[in-house]
């Protein structure tokens, strides 16, 4: 079981990989595609080319867990390749990623910053200072 706490990340791979691919490989993996420490306690998902299975490696404490997940009908959704930085979820974000929800305007349409105009009253206080 994965007992997540406000600390923990999960960490998201945008390149395919091989479902093949086992403890060893995906370590590496996640220390030299995603840049991280394997052993933080972070999660990290790796997604097949066709989007039908994922694994997800994760240390506990006492050794690295390894959970993999193969879709019966669908497809997990996909992570845009050309969004930049790295690819982060809340684990709330995961949960809906593993049962299989829609993601792909999560990282296409981020929306956009909103400014409110300054109420009179704050101007002014901000011209005294």
């Amino acid at each position: 079981m994965i007992n997540f706490n406000r600390r923990t990340r999960v960490f998201v791979s945008k390149e395919p990989t091989d479902m093949r691919a086992s403890y060893d490989t995906l370590f590496s993996k996640a220390k030299g595609v995603l840049n991280q420490d394997p052993l933080s306690g972070h999660l990290f998902v790796f997604i097949n080319s066709r989007r039908t299975s994922i694994k997800c490696l994760y240390w506990d404490g006492t050794g690295l867990v390894l959970i993999c997940k193969r879709m019966d009908k669908g497809t997990f959704s996909r992570i845009n390749p050309m969004f930049r930085g790295e690819v982060l979820l809340t684990p709330a974000e995961f949960a809906l990623f593993f049962e299989g929800a829609d993601f792909e305007k999560r990282f296409i349409d981020s929306p956009r910053e909103r400014r409110f105009p300054m109420s009179q009253d704050l101007q002014t206080a901000q011209m005294s200072i």
